[in-house]
């Protein structure tokens, strides 16, 4: 049979007929809407992909271990990394810890999942690449998720602006920019579905059924940023505190009850399924709340049934006696978690951790008044407008929002890192107040008004000019904070990937390699039983750029170990190779290599970019943590330096300044100071670049080194003035041990 006589013109237009019929019924506002959420999803990810332009590299440090436990599930599935030791994984060494204690698995486990998927579909792209990726499409989807929270608190306006603002925040960007592959790429899109699903599950106008569905869907939810996030503790306890207030201005319901307990009970038996957290997790300050919420929402359902007013009082004083009671007796039986140190300093900015180890991380400061006016500009005004919309009409959601929006404000003053929390909360109460105060100039421009005169209207004739005098002024407003005269989020978003800027914060014209040079050399060069020892901040890229075993990274949580690693670097080199022998011995024997990095000028004064920015948090933590200086008390240095601060010499560090007051401040170090490692080894790389002019300190022939040979120095490129060098050296214990025996 001929095909041809099977295809015929009617039959075409038959099957197109059909098809048309097929289609869904969508409306104008709905279009506009889906149009308008189409657009904003590719500018988010747009403008969060400009990283690529410097290549496709990781961001930072701790998304470096990300990848790798994301590779440990796809290669060896998905259990095996639960007897995962920091061992296999070359990390801690000579230390054995399980990493599922130490690690959030939903990161990983998310990324491995749509991996596979992927990998099944045919899709030809290698894991590292897809890790790369993976943030900046799920900050884009996080910007979707703002338009649902926001459009259920205050309509589609308010939902648009809100998802738009979240796609230009900074803060988001910066934490959800290609490579940026950490906790907060899926936790703040998570949060987001927790608040949208919740305020669902708790509206006494929806039925039952929704409802239950809802909270299931909120219970899953918040197990997952469990799972994912150690910031989770924020959304648990806000959440708690709200349900707390909606029980104080008596807006209880059997619904909120209902919803609360299935949410919190499915979310929480999640939790204490997660390794790192366990049953513990219950006895958290942060988790107690949550029982002691659910418990008056019991009370107010059991007071409910109750008629009589005495046995109401009977039972209120009982209820309250026996959860004081019980507080006193677990806290005197020890079984009351204390809160976490880095917990405290949010919690309390007046009591800030006195670890130097936490003081000495950057994310942990204070944050300036000044970065949230660089991060919201104009909308700080608007942000205060919606917050009176949002009290003068109190409903849930928007009585949720306020809660959200002043207590990320609160906390997010307290670190620098949590700003990341506060931009979904300003960003919709921004919204909410630009709606509200817009609304009645936009009806104006839809229809001029009506003044009543006697029993006549009179038509306003300049309204509309008016309205659109303030709408143009507030769009201007809103052009001068997000483009204007510098377009700030791709300030943010245009900055290369750190390895690819040599660690040194500027924005190169093209990238630097020598951090990446470096770890290739090692990762071509240097045996598999090769172990590094370098400051903790280089950890993740030695083990997993350069496929070699480091001592501590961002993750090490035994501070005598770093402190130790400390004492390495601030000790002369007989110290210090007793150190690694007795300290840092583990199968491969002591570490074979240390590892500096070291920034100058051209006239050879420091960049403060590297080790020796960083050799004064080395003896502050060695000198800090009591094991180590027990250790080695009467060895190496006598830890009496004097450090310059703007003007005057305090007793914090091992040189003495000697420059003018005005002029640019250097350092020289004393006779002691000139014999520890990280000073030759910086001189050392100071005199291989040889920069040209006067040197602020006499650089040290490699041959003076007893017991460290020169492996490996990076190009040291001219940054404009500035230098970058990574400078690795062999560690020759065998000469070491012959003087020993000598002596």
């Amino acid at each position: 049979m001929d095909l041809r006589s099977l295809i015929t013109r009617q039959k075409i237009m038959n099957a197109l007929q059909t098809l048309s019929n097929l289609r869904v019924a969508v409306s104008r506002s709905t279009l506009l809407t889906i149009s308008a959420l189409t657009l904003i999803f590719f500018i988010a990810l747009s403008i969060r992909l400009l990283p690529m332009r410097w290549g496709l590299e990781l961001s930072e440090f701790d998304p470096y271990f990300q990848f790798q436990f994301t590779e440990k599930i796809v290669e060896d599935g998905y259990t095996d990394w639960l007897t995962w030791t920091t061992r296999e994984s070359n990390r801690w060494y000579p230390l054995e810890v399980n990493v599922a204690r130490q690690a959030f698995p939903g990161l990983p486990m998310t990324a491995a999942t749509i991996y596979n998927i992927l990998f099944v579909l045919g899709v030809p792209i290698q894991l590292y690449n897809f890790c790369i990726l993976f943030p900046a499409i799920f900050g884009a989807f996080a910007c979707l998720m703002a338009f649902f929270v926001g459009r259920d608190v205050g309509g589609k306006a308010v939902g648009l602006l809100s998802s738009l603002f979240l796609a230009l925040n900074s803060s988001h960007i910066t934490r959800t920019s290609a490579g940026f592959f950490d906790d907060e790429t899926v936790g703040i899109g998570a949060i987001l579905l927790f608040v949208f699903l919740f305020l669902r599950a708790i509206d006494k106008d929806r039925p039952e059924k929704p409802s239950v569905v809802y909270a299931i869907a909120a219970g899953l939810t918040m197990g997952y940023i469990i799972a994912s996030w150690g910031a989770a503790l924020y959304p648990v306890a806000m959440t708690a505190l709200f349900v707390l207030v909606l029980i104080l201005i008596r807006r209880y319901t059997r619904r909120l009850l209902l919803s609360y307990s299935i949410t919190f009970g499915l979310g929480l038996f999640i939790a204490i399924n997660v390794p790192k957290n366990s049953t513990s997790y219950l006895r958290s300050w942060a988790v107690l709340p949550v029982l002691g919420v659910f418990a008056l929402l019991c009370l107010n359902e059991i007071l409910k049934i109750v008629r009589a007013r005495r046995n109401k009082i009977i039972l209120t004083t009982v209820f309250f006696l026996a959860i004081i009671g019980g507080f006193l007796v677990l806290a005197s039986l020890g079984y009351l978690g204390s809160i976490a140190g880095k917990f405290v300093g949010v919690v309390n900015p007046l009591q800030r951790q006195e670890s130097q180890i936490y003081q000495s991380v950057q994310e942990h400061r204070l944050t300036a008044w000044g970065s949230m006016y660089y991060d919201y500009g104009v909308g700080i005004l608007f942000f205060l407008v919606g917050m009176f919309f949002a009290i003068r009409d109190l409903t849930n959601r928007n009585l949720f929002i306020l809660i959200f929006g002043l207590t990320a404000l609160y906390f997010a003053s307290s670190m620098v890192r949590l700003t990341i929390l506060l931009a979904p909360a300003f960003t919709i109460l921004i919204a909410i107040g630009i709606v509200n105060l817009l609304r009645p100039f936009i009806a104006v421009m839809k229809k001029p008004p009506r003044i009543p005169s006697g029993r006549k209207y009179i038509t306003g004739h300049v309204g509309r000019e008016f309205s659109g005098s303030v709408l143009i002024l507030v769009f201007l407003l809103l052009t001068l904070t997000f483009s204007l005269p510098s377009p700030r989020m791709y300030n943010h978003a245009y900055s290369p990937p750190t390895i690819l800027t040599a660690s040194v914060p500027i924005q190169p014209t093209e990238a630097i390699t020598e951090w990446t040079a470096s770890l290739n050399w090692m990762k071509l060069n240097l045996p598999s039983t090769s172990v590094i020892c370098s400051w903790w901040d280089y950890g993740y890229w030695i083990t997993v750029r350069g496929n070699q075993t480091s001592l501590a990274d961002n993750a090490t949580f035994n501070t005598t170990h770093i402190s130790l690693i400390g004492r390495v670097f601030m000790s002369n080199e007989t110290v210090a190779l007793k150190i690694l022998k007795d300290q840092f011995n583990g199968p491969d024997g002591p570490p074979t290599h240390i590892l500096a990095f070291t920034t100058f000028y051209r006239d050879g004064v420091d960049g403060g970019f590297g080790d020796e920015g960083k050799w004064r948090w080395m003896a502050r933590i060695a000198n800090s943590v009591n094991a180590t200086t027990q250790l080695y008390s009467e060895e190496g240095v006598s830890w009496n330096y004097t450090e310059w601060n703007g003007g005057t010499n305090t007793t914090l560090g091992f040189a003495t300044q000697t420059a003018e007051e005005n002029a640019r401040p250097y350092f020289e170090w004393n006779s002691e100071g000139q014999t520890t490692i990280i000073y030759k080894i910086m001189a050392a790389a100071k005199q291989y670049r040889g920069a040209a002019g006067t040197w602020w300190a006499p650089p040290i022939d490699a041959t003076e080194f007893q017991y460290l040979k020169p492996a490996y120095f990076s190009e040291g490129i001219d940054l404009g003035g500035l230098y970058a060098i990574v400078a690795i050296f062999e560690v020759n214990y065998q000469q070491y041990e012959l003087d020993l025996s000598v002596s």
